[in-house]
């Protein structure tokens, strides 16, 4: 019997790009891997998991790595910033793409891709038992280029301290992504929310502008309202919506139709009735 040939599943969302297509992604703030089926079925090329603001572990995170792959759609985890484990592990679940927060400077983002991309990339660690080594099933050097093809690192400029030093972020070899956060940026300008701002627009112009320059891929927030604008700005990579948000508006929606049924009893200013 010939031995059994193993490969990384081929990422949805590379091949997506690299054929001239736009990838759509939405976010996901809980951790039930039944959120990832429903993405997956709703038809999103992506899901990104947040581990840098949600209380998600990682035993939660593989579920809904193993529910991502069963649907065969990408999912992006968003790290914590701390050590390079960090920043490998979800890459071993088999997650296809780390995201990775706040890149402050050209040497921030030369040690993440450092400590993302295998040789002769970068000097990420190697193991291969996991998951996206197939448990040593992968040949080790079939391991190694098939995760620099296949597996993807997205750099977050969401600040204005790294704009100075864009260009060379955005010409690094074995970076595939940056990815522009306007939330965060507006805050750091000083206009929390001014999503319109004139600093906050051309950012976002000029992050689209050095990916394109560098042969990189640009990704982004946004919705039904800038689709156009964005892609026309030539961000490839689009993140809409949020599980929580859709939620929040299903239940609101409901309630609201039902108070308009039926009205709603008096409430009184004490639990015992009293005035």
């Amino acid at each position: 019997m010939q031995p059994q040939t193993f490969a990384m599943k081929p990422s949805r969302v590379l091949a997506k790009l690299r054929s001239g297509g736009i990838a759509l992604c939405t976010k996901l703030n809980l951790y039930d891997s039944r959120v990832t089926e429903i993405a997956a079925m709703s038809g999103f090329d992506c899901v990104w998991t947040d581990m840098e603001h949600v209380p998600n572990d990682w035993s939660a995170v593989e579920k809904q790595i193993l529910a991502s792959k069963a649907y065969n759609i990408d999912i992006i985890v968003r790290v914590a910033r701390g050590s390079y484990s960090d920043l490998v592990k979800p890459l071993e679940m088999d997650a296809t793409g780390i995201m990775v927060p706040h890149i402050m400077s050209l040497a921030d983002a030369k040690t993440v891709v450092k400590q993302t991309k295998f040789h002769p990339l970068g000097r990420r660690p190697v193991d291969g038992g996991n998951a996206d080594g197939a448990f040593c099933n992968i040949d080790f050097h079939d391991y190694l280029s098939q995760a620099n093809d296949q597996r993807f690192n997205i750099l977050q400029i969401e600040d204005p301290e790294p704009l100075d030093e864009l260009e060379e972020i955005a010409a690094l070899p074995g970076l595939d992504m940056i990815f522009f956060g306007p939330g965060d940026f507006s805050q750091g300008i000083g206009a929390p929310g001014q999503f319109n701002h004139p600093r906050l627009v051309e950012a976002r112009r000029r992050v689209a502008e050095a990916a394109r320059a560098n042969g990189k891929f640009a990704g982004t927030v946004g919705g039904t309202g800038n689709w156009e604008e964005l892609v026309s700005l030539g961000y490839s990579f689009i993140s809409v919506g949020a599980d929580v948000v859709g939620l929040s508006g299903y239940y609101h929606r409901l309630v609201d139709d039902i108070s308009k049924l039926q009205p709603q009893p008096k409430m009184t200013s004490s639990l015992y009735g009293g005035n």
